[in-house]
Parts: C-alpha cells; sequence; structure tokens
C-alpha cells in the first residue's frame, strides 16, 4: 500500500507542462536545486518524489509573488483614502 496521494489530475495542462519545463531548468542550471533534488534522493525519494516536492517549492514561490502583486502600494492606499 502506498502513502502517495494525488491531486485533482483535471486542471491546467499548460500549467502543469509550464511547471515540469521549470523544474526541469531549475534542476540542469541551479545549484541550489541540484543539491536540494540530490538531498531528496538521499532521502530516499525516487527522483520523480523529488520532482514533486520540486514543483510544490516553485509553485509556493510563485504564489508568494502574486501575493505581493496584489497588494496596493502604500501610494494606491493614500489615493483610495483621499478620494473617499
Amino acid at each position: 500500500m502506498t502513502d502517495k496521494r494525488r491531486l485533482n489530475r483535471g486542471g491546467g495542462r499548460q500549467l502543469n507542462r509550464a511547471m515540469h519545463t521549470i523544474t526541469l531548468i531549475r534542476t540542469r542550471l541551479g545549484p541550489a536545486t541540484k543539491t536540494c533534488v540530490a538531498r531528496r534522493v538521499g532521502e530516499g525519494k525516487s527522483p520523480r518524489d523529488a520532482q514533486r516536492c520540486l514543483k510544490r517549492t516553485i509553485c509556493r514561490q510563485i504564489f508568494k509573488i502574486l501575493e505581493r502583486r496584489d497588494q496596493p502600494t502604500p501610494e494606491e492606499l493614500h489615493k483610495r483614502l483621499d478620494t473617499t
């Protein structure tokens, strides 16, 4: 019996492909990513499991960037308060 759980496989195939490409490029070129993947494989995970972990990490990084972009700047907040 396996303890792996899959999320919904439906969803953005283009987004999944983009995430896959990002992980491949970072694994080949990024020294920090290489050590992270090597550490995961050393812990007993398969290379595919290590790639899944890397995808989740990259996804969290992307969402943090997007959250910051959604927040208004202090100047925008002042403009909103001045108009009301």
